[in-house]
């Protein structure tokens, strides 16, 4: 056995850039590619296809896309494939890629691993009634429910690749579980191999969002912009002990550093310090992050302290319907005529909904962008000559959010003047598939690994219990004789991500001297400066809604925002609910450092 296992990651959700498996291809020496196609937002896109047709309800761009292209040339390798593309019905899925590769004249064997739909299971989940994990939220009328899946691990992949699968396809299962299966499977590793389980899993979630980890969503996006039509999609390469070298194909654009991955190490990680997935509670505090030479970066350091007793489970539910419309104005007083239109709209849109005897809507967004509404009590006022309005709404009845759209476009003639738009069809009323997470014991989910000699049980093997580890210790307030106040950006790169109505944004120090100041400058308080407009938060709730974690081996820390996004993606009225660009309003806020230390950094630069 090679000690040494090589993984290519070519999708980073559903629509990734096809161009990603031949180039992987074609870089060659790869042991699998793996493809991470689900979010929460996708699995409610795919279980409303479901719904409609019973032969929906998977990503078919993996079968198009990925495999249809790429089969002959993946046989020649003899590389394997695993792949999450399963969605919501995952022997759909297999069932079209084995049609696929029967009409190509190929010997490929494809195995599935089912088990995640929980859905037979809603009468016995409502009896238990479980809170929402996060918000302590009560669980939604049984009647609501639209899909339940728990969150799977890299284990039954692992069994389907010792019974000889090519191909593994999966429903839900946590998006570093396709890497870490591999691994497993490769390395031999058991329950107990807690660090190495740890670091085959942050190599996953390295590799789940593609070109993230090679210089896409990068701080320093000028660094990389010459070539991105070529990004390199990342390749780990994982050693026996969990640590693992990220890379990218030959001749690529991209860049792979300290800063590209690091940015992705922090994307969508919580507490580093409880990074809980199915297999193995991680501890990402001690992560090294080392550059070995060119688009070359050593990473290690990751611990495993236990293993997690459940199953993360979504659960998506029929919750009203949204819609939404952006109107532009252009020329003097643009900011002003925009907010007096969007007002002028809800006012005879609520009037409207007194007369139908109809209840209010239950919630409401305006944002003027180009007006930096996105930026809070950062703002930059001035006089804004070109504005779009971004005006949604929520509400039970669809009819209620249809009079909203045919009463903000039949305001066209009675408006203030400068109103323009792309033209195009009026959007409709979108049915809201709200999320709600809970846990589920692992003996209560029946996973299957199916394939061509059957199927058999996956019994979920126990190991040692999650044990909380010790907190660093946050880095000593600095002194110096002279500030200066610049832009964190000049001190920091970071990223910004979402988990439900989570935000997190990960802040990575461009030199270790800078952490202890951004550690001093990134307090609560600035915190809440620059994203207190985005809070929903309750005065008791005040102090719990904002975190912060040190990683003390990668000078980092990470920030977590609570109930920060409207609703989350699947149901949020916002213009970025998934925070995408939290990051960049906390980068371009203002801090003080020793002027001193960055004048002899920039002079080293």
């Amino acid at each position: 056995m090679s000690q040494q296992l090589r993984i290519g990651g070519a999708s980073g959700f559903w629509g990734d850039a096809s161009l990603a498996t031949p180039q992987l291809l074609a870089a060659g020496g790869l042991d699998f590619i793996v493809y991470d196609y689900l979010a929460e937002i996708t699995m409610a896109i795919l279980a409303r296809a479901r719904s409609r047709d019973a032969t929906a309800g998977y990503a078919t761009d993996f079968i198009t896309s990925a495999m249809a292209p790429n089969l002959t040339e993946i046989a020649r390798q003899g590389l394997r494939i695993i792949s999450n593309a399963g969605g919501v019905n995952p022997e759909a899925c297999a069932a079209a890629l084995r049609a696929e590769i029967k009409t190509q004249g190929q010997a490929l064997r494809v195995a599935v691993i089912t088990g995640d739909d929980l859905m037979a299971q809603r009468d016995k989940v409502a009896a238990r009634a479980p809170g929402d994990m996060f918000s302590g939220a009560p669980m939604p009328p049984l009647g609501q429910i639209a899909s339940i899946n728990a969150y799977l691990g890299g284990f039954p992949i692992a069994q389907a690749l010792d019974r000889g699968a090519d191909i593994v396809i999966t429903g839900r299962c946590v998006d570093s579980a396709v890497t870490l299966g591999a691994a497993i499977h490769h390395f031999g590793w058991g329950p107990q191999d807690l660090d190495a389980l740890a670091g085959g899993s942050l190599a996953g979630h390295i590799l789940e969002c593609g070109p993230q980890a090679t210089g896409g969503n990068f701080t320093d996006w000028r660094a990389v912009a010459q070539d991105l039509e070529n990004i390199g999609y990342p390749i780990a390469e994982i050693g026996p002990d969990g640590s693992f070298d990220v890379t990218k194909p030959a001749g690529t654009g991209g860049l792979v550093s300290r800063a590209t991955v690091g940015e992705q190490l922090l994307y969508e990680i919580g507490d580093p310090q409880a990074y809980l997935l199915p297999d193995v509670a991680c501890d990402f505090s001690q992560v090294r992050l080392t550059q070995i030479a060119p688009d070359r970066l050593r990473v290690a350091g990751a611990r495993g302290t236990g293993v997690p007793a459940s199953y993360k489970t979504c659960l998506t539910y029929a919750d009203g319907f949204r819609t939404g419309h952006v109107f532009s104005f252009y020329g003097l007083e643009a900011e002003e005529k925009a907010r007096h239109f969007a007002d002028t709209v809800l006012r005879r849109c609520r009037a409207a909904l007194r007369r139908m005897q109809a209840p209010d809507f239950t919630d409401v967004s305006v944002e003027l962008l180009g007006a930096e509404s996105q930026f809070g009590a950062m703002r930059q006022a001035g006089p804004q000559r070109e504005v779009v309005a971004k005006i949604a709404v929520r509400h039970p009845d669809a009819r209620a959010v249809a009079l909203f759209l045919k009463e903000a476009t039949g305001l066209g003639l009675a408006t203030p003047p400068g109103l323009s738009g792309f033209a195009g069809a009026r959007p409709k009323p979108t049915p809201v598939l709200a999320l709600f997470s809970y846990l589920t014991p692992k003996d209560q989910v029946a996973v299957r690994v199916s394939d061509d000699f059957g199927a058999i049980d996956y019994v979920a093997q126990p190991g040692p219990a999650v044990v909380a580890p010790a907190r660093p210790s946050p880095p000593v307030t600095p002194q110096a004789d002279r500030l200066c106040e610049v832009p964190l950006i000049d001190l920091a790169w970071a990223r910004s991500g979402d988990k439900g109505d989570i935000a997190n944004i990960g802040v990575l120090a461009r030199d270790p001297g800078l952490m202890p100041w951004i550690w001093a400058a990134l307090t609560p308080a600035h915190l809440r400066r620059v994203f207190g407009h985005f809070l929903q938060e309750s005065d008791a709730a005040e102090q719990a809604a904002i975190e912060r974690f040190y990683l003390p081996e990668c000078f980092a820390m990470n920030i977590v925002l609570h109930g920060a996004l409207g609703g989350g993606g699947t149901s949020s009225l916002r213009n970025d609910p998934q925070a995408k660009g939290y990051a960049q309003l906390l980068l371009a806020a203002p801090v003080l450092v020793d002027a001193d230390l960055l004048e002899r950094l920039r002079g080293q630069g």
